[in-house]
């Protein structure tokens, strides 16, 4: 039996929703005031939009985060999903309890563990800290959420696919590229976009990694929030909104007409 919407859940549902939205909502208001004071509206103006893309340090640490995210998030899939198969389809081995608390284990442990333990990692085999000892961190945390969202999803894949592809003549590695894969895509472009957005995100990870010529944008944000807020930090935080909200949405309407495309062949086949 379906509930009724009371007057509670509706108040509950309000007060939460404006306690997860709001403060962004004032943030994307305030991202366009004339004002240099973040906190007093000085009428509507774009102004901080060009000073941002003025700002050469923001602009390079943006550069610098996008081409570690991007990469991190290519590496990280493809690890990912290749140690989701492995805990899916091979069953038992040896090692395996081992193996399987080396891949979650990143996803539990404290960030601040896991940046100093690859820092001394990186300072034991003398490997300069820059781009790609940020990309090997963000790499080694991020991989354990794509095998999760893969892992789920191969979980419930119907295996007679796969048989039913070989009886036709198939090889292994042509019915993973022909059936498996593309049936297991949504989640992989899931956990590229979550790997992606893990590795914008972080900050303490990429503290303990990074070195004199990478500086990632969230530590050059902190870095000048810890001075004062900024009308540009506001602008700069709104783009980010905007483009996190327009991948969000893409991936939903592709997943979803995925979704929608399969059932159609399932109704034809049948």
């Amino acid at each position: 039996m379906r509930g009724r919407l009371s007057i509670f859940n509706a108040t509950a549902l309000t007060l939460g929703f404006a306690f997860l939205y709001l403060p962004i909502l004032i943030l994307v208001v305030y991202s366009f005031n004339a004002s240099r004071l973040v906190t007093v509206w000085g009428g509507f103006s774009t102004q901080w939009y060009a000073a941002l893309f003025r700002n050469e340090q923001l602009m390079a640490a943006a550069w610098v985060t996008l081409r570690i995210g991007f990469v991190t998030a290519i590496i990280a899939t493809v690890l990912g999903t290749l140690a989701a198969i492995a805990l899916t389809r091979y069953g038992r081995f040896r090692g395996r309890a081992l193996f399987t608390g080396l891949v979650y284990a990143p996803m539990v442990m404290p960030e601040v563990v896991t940046g100093l333990s690859l820092l001394l990692l990186f300072v034991a085999i003398d490997m300069n800290r820059g781009f790609w000892t940020i990309t090997v961190a963000h790499t080694t945390f991020t991989m354990c959420f794509v095998t999760v969202v893969v892992q789920s999803r191969l979980i419930a894949f119907d295996r007679s696919l796969e048989e039913a592809a070989q009886d036709l003549g198939a090889t292994p590695l042509r019915t993973f590229f022909s059936v498996t894969l593309p049936i297991i895509a949504p989640a992989i472009v899931a956990g590229f976009l979550l790997a992606f957005t893990l590795s914008l995100d972080d900050l303490v990870i990429a503290s303990f990694t990074s070195g004199p010529g990478a500086t990632t944008l969230p530590m050059r944000v902190y870095s000048q929030v810890r001075l004062g807020v900024t009308p540009e930090i506001n602008a700069l935080s709104t783009i980010l909104i905007g483009l996190v909200t327009i991948g969000v949405t893409t991936a939903a309407i592709v997943t979803k007409r995925s979704a929608v495309l399969r059932a159609g062949a399932k109704g034809q086949a049948t």
